[in-house]
């Protein structure tokens, strides 16, 4: 039956419709905080594809959420597949790739088999593999027993003022838990995985610190308290916490936790610096408490300065899930739901469907930690070019993207005979 399956979904495949597809979807701008520019293609896309109940509602003002499902026979489970709308900026774009083919950020271009532009693979070509995928098991005269539902959401990047703070998924996912949308039994967020499978994914925070002392003379530096100093102590405390860390435990498909000094300004003008700032990531491993976490890491600065006369100022600018942060999470990989959409992947597209970790934080874990809902990562696209100017997906494993969900739909959900 598997094999058969696979032939006729290849067989039925439009791939010139699913082209067409992701090619319109990268045209439509959708950078954080415009995300309906967007949502109003998808609107139309979902309605010509028969999909019911499409409704959209704003988490912010002039930003919305929509979602909707093509209900089954009866007697299956339900499967949800979800994505953001919006994107990273594209500030350079045009300037790095002035005079090419690829100057429009929002050209799509078809250039050597992969389609280019911002959106491309983070994450346009999973939602428009999932919808597609839909049509395909139209096209193949195949009816499902299960649901399968569709919600896109935004405000998932971070990088634009005011934004990037998971308002879109906090929205719905307060709607599932109110019962207002229907709550599903196994998710698939299409994050671009390059068609692995990802049943774990790092938690995060952001820490700012600011450490402030007291400015003097350079002649007299006796009278001041040396923020820049204090800050000496407090990252080399900080290095060897990171350490200290990374030794503790390693994740089987997430590797090792640890802090990275990203950022440090401060300083004084011919005199003693009586402010210093500097920020850090900090990533966690599932089963590792957030709150806990932070703590540890305060205790840690604190206890670096070393002089109470030097104030020490902690802020967490990235609050997803959680206030602090993004919480780690992850699924049982043994799971017959992952199992199946690893054999879809395989048979799709071989060499692919490895049950890998998350190298990144995003949204599935209000599903996986909040809903109590299991879900995974996969769809085309490679997260090592995104947000960069080269990013692109390659056709042939967007279209191998697009056999595979209709596979696992049809596996998962169930076939009405």
């Amino acid at each position: 039956m598997t094999t058969s399956l696979e032939h006729r979904l290849r067989a039925e495949l439009d791939a010139e419709a699913a082209i067409a597809l992701l090619k319109a979807a990268i045209g439509r701008q959708s950078i954080t905080g415009n995300e309906a520019n967007f949502v109003s293609l998808l609107d139309q896309e979902m309605r010509d594809r028969k999909i019911g109940n499409v409704r959209q509602a704003e988490f912010l003002p002039g930003r919305p959420n929509i979602w909707g499902e093509r209900k089954g026979t009866g007697g299956g489970p339900r499967l949800m597949f979800i994505g953001h709308t919006d994107t990273v900026h594209v500030a350079g774009w045009r300037e790095h790739w002035a005079g090419t083919e690829r100057e429009d950020p929002f050209g799509a271009p078809l250039i050597d088999g992969s389609i280019w532009g911002r959106g491309a693979g983070d994450l346009k070509a999973g939602i428009c593999s999932s919808l597609a995928a839909l049509s395909l098991l139209d096209r193949a005269g195949i009816t499902l027993k299960g649901d399968v539902a569709f919600a896109f959401v935004g405000d998932e990047e971070s990088g634009e003022e005011g934004t990037g703070v998971s308002a879109g998924i906090r929205d719905l996912s307060g709607r599932i838990e109110a019962g207002e949308v229907e709550k599903p039994d196994f998710v698939v967020y299409v994050e671009p995985t390059r068609l692995s499978v990802y049943p774990a994914q790092i938690g995060f925070f952001i820490a700012d610190i600011r450490i402030t002392g007291k400015s003097a003379y350079f002649g007299v530096p006796e009278l001041g308290r040396d923020a820049l100093k204090a800050s000496h102590r407090v990252m080399s405390a900080l290095w060897a916490h990171s350490d200290d860390i990374s030794a503790r435990a390693e994740h089987p498909l997430i590797g090792r936790g640890f802090l990275l000094i990203t950022t440090l300004s401060g300083g004084g003008f011919i005199a003693v610096p009586e402010d210093c700032r500097l920020s850090l990531i900090r990533k966690l491993l599932p089963g590792e408490p957030l709150d806990e976490a932070a703590a540890e890491l305060e205790a840690v600065v604190r206890g670096a300065i070393g002089d109470p006369e030097i104030a020490v100022d902690i802020t967490y600018p990235a609050g997803r899930d959680h206030a602090l942060g993004g919480t780690a999470s992850e699924i049982d990989p043994a799971r017959p739901e992952v199992d199946m959409l690893c054999r879809a992947v395989a048979e799709a597209m071989p060499g692919r469907g490895v049950i890998e970790g998350a190298p990144f934080w995003s949204e599935s874990s209000f599903f996986v930690n909040c809903l109590g809902v299991p879900a995974v990562y996969c769809a085309p696209g490679d997260i090592r070019n995104c947000h960069t100017f080269e990013e692109h997906v390659v056709v042939e494993e967007y279209l191998a993207g697009i056999v595979a969900f209709a596979a696992f739909m049809a596996r998962y959900c169930g076939v009405a005979e």
